[in-house]
C-alpha cells in the first residue's frame, strides 16, 4: 500500500490562484491609477475623456465575467486562467504601445475584462473547486496572500513607473504575465481534486446547484448585494480619499497614513475572519462586516484629528477583510462546485457595476451639495439594511449525494 503524503495539492493551487488575482493589477482601479498621470499627460488625454474611457470600459468588462467563468466550468480553470493570462498579457503590451486614444479605449476595456472581471473569476473559482470542508479558513488565506501580494506589486510598479516611464513599466507587467506566470499557470494548477486524485476536496459536501438555482435563492441576492454595496463605497471613497480628507481640514500625508493603517487592518482581517467564518455562520460574519463598513460610513464625516482618521481606517479596513473573506468563500459554500465559475460571475459581475458607480455616486453628490456627507450618511443606512438582511437569510438546502468510493480517494503517493 503506497503512503498518502502529508501535503495536499490544494494549497499549491491556493498560492497559483493567490498569484493570478494579483496578476490582476494592470486591469484594477488601483493599478491604472499607478500610470494615470504619466500616461494622460503623454497622449494629450484630457481627465473627462479618460474617466468616460474608464467608466465604459468598466462596464463592459462587467460581461466579461460569466463567459469566462462558464470556461472554467466546462474547460477546468487550469485553460481559462492560462487563456486569460496571455490574453491580458498582450492586451497590456499593446497598451504600452498606445499612440491614440481609440487603441487606449481598447486596451483599457479588454484590460478590464481579462483582468478585473474574468481572471478574478477564475482565481476564485479555483480555490473553490479544490476546498470544501475548509472553504471559509482557505479563503482568508487566499485573501492574506492577495492582499500581501498587492502591498508588493503596488510600489514595485509604482516604482518603475517612476524610474522607467509608465511604456517601460507597463510592458514589463506585461512581459512579466507572459514570461513569468503563464508557463507557471499551465504547469502546476489543476483543475480539481477529482482529476488530481486528492481526498480534502471529497468530503462528501451535498449536491450542488445551478446558476439558475442560485439566482432564484435570496441568499444570492443578499450576498450580491451586499458585497456591491461595499464595492460601490471602497472604489469611491479610495479614487477621492484625499479629496475627502481635505474636506475635513487634513491633508495628503493623512491620507497616505489611512493607505497604510487600513491595509494593515485588512490583512489582519483577512486572517481573523477566516478563522471565524469556521465557527460562525457566514451569514453572521457578513452582518459584522456590514455594521462595521456601516460603523466606519458614520463616522467619516465627523473625522477632524489623525487619531479619528486612525479610527476610521481601522474599522474600514476590518469591515474590507471580512466582507473579501465572505465574497470569496459563500458561493462555493451556499452553491457548491459544479457551476461555481458561473455563479461567481455572476456576482462578481454585480460588483465591478457597482465599482464603476461609487465615483460617479460620490461626485455628483459633491457637485449638488457641496459636501460628500448626505452619500455617506445615505449609503449607511443602505449597508445597515443589507447587514440586517445577511443576518437572517436562509442559506439554500441542497440534497446529499452517496459518498465517492474510497478507492477514488488518494492525495500524492511516494514511490
Amino acid at each position: 500500500m503506497k503512503p498518502v503524503s502529508a501535503i495536499y495539492y490544494g494549497w499549491a493551487n491556493l498560492i497559483l490562484a493567490a498569484l493570478a488575482m494579483v496578476a490582476t493589477l494592470p486591469g484594477r482601479t488601483q493599478g491604472l491609477g499607478l500610470i494615470t498621470e504619466p500616461l494622460i499627460a503623454d497622449l494629450g488625454v484630457d481627465r473627462i475623456t479618460f474617466a468616460n474611457i474608464n467608466l465604459w470600459a468598466t462596464l463592459i468588462g462587467a460581461l466579461f465575467c460569466i463567459p469566462f467563468g462558464r470556461m472554467a466550468d466546462r474547460f477546468g480553470p487550469r485553460i481559462a486562467i492560462s487563456v486569460l493570462v496571455m490574453l491580458l498579457g498582450f492586451t497590456v503590451l499593446g497598451m504600452a504601445g498606445a499612440a491614440g486614444v481609440a487603441v487606449l479605449a481598447v486596451t483599457i476595456t479588454l484590460s478590464r475584462g481579462f483582468g478585473q472581471s474574468a481572471l478574478s473569476v477564475v482565481s476564485l473559482a479555483l480555490v473553490g473547486k479544490w476546498f470544501a470542508r475548509r472553504l471559509n479558513f482557505a479563503m482568508g488565506v487566499y485573501a492574506l496572500l492577495v492582499a500581501v501580494g498587492f502591498v508588493i506589486a503596488f510600489p514595485s510598479v509604482g516604482g518603475a513607473v517612476l524610474s522607467a516611464g509608465w511604456r517601460k513599466a507597463w510592458m514589463g507587467v506585461g512581459y512579466a504575465l507572459l514570461v513569468a506566470y503563464l508557463p507557471l499557470a499551465w504547469l502546476l494548477v489543476r483543475n480539481n481534486p477529482e482529476q488530481s486524485g486528492a481526498v480534502e476536496g471529497l468530503d462528501h459536501e451535498p449536491g450542488d446547484l445551478t446558476l439558475r438555482q442560485a439566482l432564484l435563492h435570496p441568499a444570492f441576492w443578499v450576498f450580491a448585494m451586499a458585497s456591491a454595496v461595499f464595492g460601490l463605497v471602497y472604489s469611491g471613497i479610495a479614487l477621492f480619499n484625499q479629496s475627502i480628507l481635505e474636506q475635513r481640514g487634513l491633508d495628503a500625508s493623512v491620507y497616505h497614513m489611512t493607505l497604510v493603517i487600513s491595509t494593515m487592518a485588512g490583512l489582519v482581517a483577512n486572517f481573523g475572519g477566516g478563522w471565524l467564518a469556521m465557527r460562525w455562520p457566514i451569514q453572521r460574519l457578513m452582518g459584522l462586516g456590514m455594521l462595521v463598513l456601516a460603523l466606519s460610513l458614520a463616522i467619516l464625516p465627523h473625522v477632524n484629528t489623525q487619531a479619528d482618521v486612525a479610527g476610521y481606517a481601522v474599522a474600514m479596513g476590518i469591515a474590507g477583510g471580512i466582507v473579501t473573506v465572505v465574497f470569496f468563500s459563500v458561493w462555493g459554500k451556499a452553491f457548491g462546485r459544479t457551476e461555481l465559475g458561473r455563479i461567481q460571475g455572476a456576482a462578481q459581475m454585480a460588483t465591478v457595476i457597482a465599482s464603476a458607480v461609487g465615483p460617479l455616486l460620490l461626485a455628483q453628490t459633491l457637485k449638488s451639495t457641496g459636501s460628500y456627507n448626505p452619500v455617506f450618511y445615505g449609503l449607511a443606512a443602505v449597508v445597515v439594511i443589507l447587514g440586517l438582511a445577511a443576518w437572517i437569510v436562509p442559506m439554500p438546502v441542497r440534497r446529499a449525494v452517496p459518498p465517492i468510493e474510497p478507492a477514488a480517494a488518494h492525495s500524492f503517493e511516494a514511490k
